[in-house]
């Protein structure tokens, strides 16, 4: 036991247990800095998102303000009296949207589904809106056929749905509008 407190190696190895015990390992600090570093990371990117979806809205609002803004739907009502192929939009004689359905697209329509076919700014007041719509008719021919359709645009957003419908007396699909 002598021998143990007179080596020289002693008063360096108690050195260094006082060391451990009083200072943590710097991995241990390096640890808790990187933890601190992470939750200010993780705050910094919800700020982030929070912000994004704060100047999307704006850009929204500025893009497409109330006033201006129409939105145009399609619903199909009919089996067998027209097979929708294609749609052209066109509005104040511009054409502002032209669609080519799939068929999954089709089913979807006849189960009653409403595609939105166009979203944008129209001037305040009178607009002329054409619809053409091609397809079959009865009979398996080809049908192509237009709709026209004056609305007025006031200062609030304007729906407006395109329905087309069988009309079983003259055998025929009929185009219809439905403001909302």
């Amino acid at each position: 036991m002598l021998k143990l407190f007179n080596n020289s190696r002693w008063p360096l190895l108690v050195f260094s247990l006082l060391i451990c015990l009083f200072f943590p390992p710097l991995s241990y600090s390096e640890e808790l800095e990187n933890q601190i570093i992470n939750e200010q990371i993780q705050n910094l990117k919800k700020e982030v998102l929070k912000l994004n979806r704060d100047l999307f809205i704006l850009e929204e609002e500025l893009l497409f303000p109330a006033s201006t803004q129409i939105v145009v739907f399609v619903s199909l009502n009919t089996d067998d009296l027209f097979a929708l192929d294609s749609v052209e939009l066109k509005i104040n004689n511009k054409t502002v949207a032209q669609y080519l359905y799939t068929d999954r697209e089709l089913d979807a329509l006849h189960r009653g589904g409403v595609q939105q076919l166009f979203s944008g700014n129209i001037r305040s007041g009178k607009n002329e809106l054409i619809a053409f719509f091609t397809g079959k008719g009865p009979h398996k021919r080809e049908y192509r056929r237009g709709a026209t359709f004056e609305i007025t645009k006031t200062d609030e957003i304007k729906y407006i749905e395109l329905i087309i419908q069988g009309n079983t007396l003259k055998q025929q699909p009929e185009f219809v509008i439905n403001e909302w």
